[in-house]
């Protein structure tokens, strides 16, 4: 076994072991993420939706905050996620937006889809036209909203991501 595949064993069992230990807890669904960039974890997280009652609060997602606390940066480049479960579509979102260089999971969105956690209504609706996706979605152009993103561009200090 190569060192890769030892390390990555490593903190998969660690993500596997968050996910089980706090949902016995009660904290949320059985999910647990770490974060690992050089060798250190910068961050672990698990599920919180129904503790914290935050439909956000999934442990990637967690995790990526806390990292990001962690090393004073959004980015995350260089470090790879290891999560219980292939992420659903906002925590993959996520980790790209953070620029994760790489994931590492167990079980599979069709494990999880088996157990009352099923995304595919997100992945189906995600490439349809606005107009046909179930939750009705208005454009209502704004001068003011257009003239933010104006100032955004012409900002000399802004921190571009």
């Amino acid at each position: 076994m190569t060192d890769m595949n030892t390390q990555d064993r490593r903190y998969l069992a660690r993500a596997i072991e968050l996910s089980r230990e706090h949902m016995e807890e009660g904290a949320g669904g059985p999910f647990g993420a770490v974060i690992v960039r050089d060798g250190t974890v910068l961050a672990e997280g698990w599920n919180q939706v129904t503790s914290a009652n935050d439909p956000t609060a999934h442990a990637e997602v967690t995790a990526i905050r806390r990292a990001c606390q962690e090393i004073g940066d959004f980015s995350l480049e260089g470090a790879t996620l290891y999560t219980s479960c292939e992420p659903c579509p906002m925590c993959l979102a996520s980790a790209y937006w953070a620029r994760v260089s790489r994931i590492v999971f167990a079980n599979t969105r069709q494990d999880a889809a088996e157990i009352g956690f099923d995304d595919s209504l997100i992945y189906d609706e995600i490439p349809k036209p606005i107009s046909e996706r179930i939750i009705p979605m208005d454009h209502l152009p704004s001068l003011e909203a257009k003239a933010v993103f104006d100032a955004w561009a012409d900002k000399p200090d802004k921190i571009a991501y």
